[in-house]
């Protein structure tokens, strides 16, 4: 696109300099006139909004979206006893593909376990699976994956606890050195003002290699769609005042010390950007073991998880290394809820990649009416997203004020026919070179 423009003008003041030549003086001001017009109309200023890309394509999503919508749900281990017995983890999965469901989000990285027999975990943390008795005996991925794609789901395992990790865990135990800290040397981070969690530092190479090497071994074992990231892959931005980073920060900055204030702005930038080079790297060993699982990413606006888990979806997904998208936008307000989903990153990624909205369900002790919940689907299909997840699954109908046969019916009404999930095969990608 740029060469087009450039030689477009190349061509343009070259005539412009001949016609001036031939008619003198005059003509030669009005030829200068022409070209500062020229030039306002096509540099960018600083506030217009230059996409960051790797590579110079253009890629665009149909706005036709006919028999294409995202229909998902997280599956948890936590208020749910879905995972822990063969028999509800297969009904589960009947009940979601009766109720024309089509994406199935599993935990399987969770409180510093994996939910699946796991090598890589063993060898670090001593314990090749969650030890919970439900999960003994058993491969609950395998499960799902073979009963979801029997259903024609998909399944996409939702690495949910990313670099935190429980504080009393094997994995933070075993490896104190993996944790990132704050100025005074604290690593507690309180998760809901209950549970005490640690944060592995995302930076450091040997961090890097047991997560690349937990990611690997599931998109590379098992005949999945995709993984999914949430915030979790980045961390806390009052944290990584450890030696290792304050190391590295001065080794690049002529010994200078990181900024007290951790929400400085180039302190921010500096981490997020380490985080998104470790990404990159990532996104390339996992598409080396499996071309066609999809990295999905679940997070929450860009701002709140640039600024508080200094994680730059915004320019994952600039860079190619995000493949579906779905926001988490968990409010009550409906017009926060609109205003959430018309932010410019959001946007700007429905143009290239599917764009869904994670839409609360319920918790535990909060239960949500239906009449909310369906008044925030409709509102993300009338702004064209891609689709759906609900967290979580529970709290579809089980953990509801209405009966689960009423919620059941109102979701078979909500997804009256059934559909497939868009993926980027239904982009156009357009060469601007």
């Amino acid at each position: 696109m740029k060469k087009r423009i450039a030689k477009s003008f190349d061509i343009f003041a070259n005539k412009l300099v001949q016609f001036s030549q031939e008619r003198g003086r005059i003509s030669w001001w009005i030829f200068l006139f022409i070209l500062a017009l020229t030039l306002v109309s096509i540099t960018p200023f600083p506030g217009q909004s230059q996409p960051i890309s790797s590579q110079e394509v253009e890629q665009t999503c149909p706005a036709d979206k006919s028999n294409k919508e995202l229909r998902g749900v997280w599956l948890t281990n936590v208020d749910s006893d879905v995972l822990f017995e063969p028999e509800k983890t297969s009904e589960a999965i009947a009940l979601l593909a009766d109720a024309n469901f089509n994406t199935l989000y599993p935990t399987v990285w969770n409180w510093g376990y994996t939910l699946y027999p796991s090598p890589v975990s063993k060898s670090v943390t001593g314990l090749a699976q969650d030890p919970t008795e439900g999960l003994q005996g058993r491969d609950v991925l395998a499960e799902i994956v073979e009963a979801g794609h029997k259903k024609g789901m998909r399944v996409i395992p939702w690495f949910e606890f990313g670099f935190m990790a429980p504080a009393d865990s094997e994995l933070a135990n075993n490896h104190p050195e993996w944790l990132t800290s704050r100025q005074d040397g604290s690593t507690i981070w309180w998760e809901g003002k209950v549970h005490q969690r640690v944060w592995l530092n995302p930076l450091r190479p040997d961090v890097q290699e047991f997560m690349t090497d937990l990611l690997v071994e599931i998109v590379r074992d098992y005949d999945i769609d995709g993984i999914q990231l949430d915030d979790h892959f980045g961390y806390p931005s009052d944290l990584g005042y450890d030696d290792y980073t304050v190391k590295l920060y001065q080794d690049e900055h002529g010994g200078k010390s990181p900024p007290k204030n951790y929400k400085d702005p180039e302190w921010i930038r500096w981490r997020a950007d380490k985080i998104t080079a470790y990404v990159e790297t990532l996104f390339h060993e996992l598409k080396s073991h499996n071309p066609d699982a999809i990295i999905s990413v679940s997070p929450n606006p860009q701002h709140f998880s640039l600024n508080s888990f200094l994680m730059d979806w915004h320019k994952w997904e600039r860079k190619g290394f995000i493949e579906e998208l779905i926001v988490q936008i968990y409010r009550d307000s409906n017009d926060s809820f609109t205003r959430e989903l018309e932010q410019p990153e959001i946007l700007a990624a429905k143009e290239h990649i599917p764009v869904g909205v994670g839409v609360l369900s319920g918790l535990k002790g909060r239960p949500i009416l239906w009449h909310k919940i369906y008044k925030q689907v409709k509102i993300a299909r009338e702004h064209e997203f891609a689709g759906i997840s609900f967290f979580f699954y529970e709290s579809l109908w089980n953990l509801a004020t209405e009966s689960p046969q009423r919620r059941q019916a109102a979701l078979k009404k909500l997804f009256h026919h059934q559909a497939q999930s868009p993926n980027l095969s239904d982009c156009k990608f357009l060469s601007s070179k």
